[in-house]
């Protein structure tokens, strides 16, 4: 009791730094141990903690005072790193997806709950206070019942600016499943859980080149679809149209528009925390901004594994990293079949975040 939360770190690429920033300013956490594949980068992150030491991973799983594993590989270890933590009784945070495939997610959710420990998944963007004032909006009936919502990615592709980009390309990458969770959990936050899910996917290009970095110009191989769109079918009836896409060059549709009978929301980019909601009332003249009602004011990642240690029920859960993680895969699903995919798992709407 009283003890700060003891967070041992896995994996310290690029989106590391800002966890780290995020979690060293916590009163009630401390970074106690740090691993990664580059022995010397995990040295070199020590070295600005006090409180932390460099080790391998093996080390730091077996560590006592490890409490949380904060898993912050590519996509294809997620699920490899977070088994192994709760092997050892360790709660996992993972960045998204929870894992590349849905049934490794669901080994993930089924051995936590075996052993008594907690699993939390990104994003958490969706805690800061552009979607939870989208969320107080619905909540307090100003559009009315939800009848439909629009969500649109699309980018030419991280390679662009990305160093080493190989890992977007292969399985548990792609637009759908890099980006697609900030979206997707959005979404399921606004309208709720998803039944079923209509897909349809292309790949346009075979390869890509490397645009930035000591590997710029160099070519690979693409394996996985690069477009991606379809059709959420909500519990509530409410549909959602979806779009990820590496092939675009830009877009001029609002991130997430949701539609209701007395009134339509643009909801801000779900990859950021804050952002201006705009509302457009059905006997209106135009898009009104909301101030911010809920949601956590100058949030920045890693505030969805504070929420997990502090809250007996986190509202970034491993159950929703799931279920986000089956609409997604069952998209791709459908894409192959041409069949309307009915999904397995559902989820509760987390509790709205308080402004603060």
């Amino acid at each position: 009791m009283g003890r700060p939360h003891r967070i041992g770190i896995v994996g310290l690429g690029f989106i590391s730094t800002v966890y780290l920033e995020t979690l060293s300013k916590a009163p009630d956490a401390v970074i106690t141990a740090v691993a990664d594949l580059d022995a010397a980068r995990a040295a070199a992150v020590a070295q600005t903690l006090p409180s932390a030491r460099a080790l391998s991973v093996a080390e730091l799983l077996a560590q006592d005072d490890v409490d949380v594993v904060l898993n912050l590989t590519i996509p294809a270890a997620h699920a490899e790193i977070a088994l192994a933590a709760i092997s050892h009784g360790k709660d996992v945070y993972g960045e998204k997806p929870l894992a590349a495939s849905f049934d490794d997610a669901s080994r993930i959710i089924a051995e936590a709950s075996a052993a008594g420990v907690r699993v939390g998944c990104a994003p958490d963007t969706v805690l800061g206070t552009g979607v939870q004032t989208a969320r107080a909006v619905m909540d307090a009936g100003e559009i009315g019942r939800p009848l439909a919502a629009t969500a649109v990615m699309v980018t030419p592709g991280h390679e662009r600016w990305h160093p080493n980009p190989d890992f977007y390309y292969q399985p548990g990458g792609g637009p759908l499943l890099d980006m697609g969770p900030y979206y997707v959990t959005a979404l399921v936050q606004l309208l709720g859980p998803v039944v079923s899910v209509i897909g349809a996917a292309s790949r346009l290009r075979p390869e890509r080149v490397i645009g930035s970095g000591p590997r710029a110009g160099q070519r690979f191989a693409v394996a996985v679809d690069s477009h991606v769109t379809g059709v959420l079918e909500h519990a509530s009836g409410a549909l959602s149209t979806l779009t990820t896409s590496f092939d675009g060059v830009a877009t001029k549709a609002p991130n997430i528009e949701v539609h209701g009978e007395a009134a339509s929301l643009i909801v801000p980019d779900p990859n950021l925390f804050d952002g201006d909601v705009l509302q457009h009332p059905l006997d209106g003249e135009g898009w009104d901004a909301v101030p911010p009602r809920a949601g956590i004011v100058g949030a920045a990642r890693g505030v969805g594994l504070l929420d997990m240690m502090r809250e007996d029920a986190p509202r970034a859960s491993g159950d929703m990293g799931l279920h986000v993680l089956e609409i997604m895969t069952g998209l791709l699903e459908s894409a192959r079949s041409g069949a309307r995919v009915a999904l397995s798992t559902t989820v509760e709407r987390p509790a709205l975040v308080p402004l603060g």
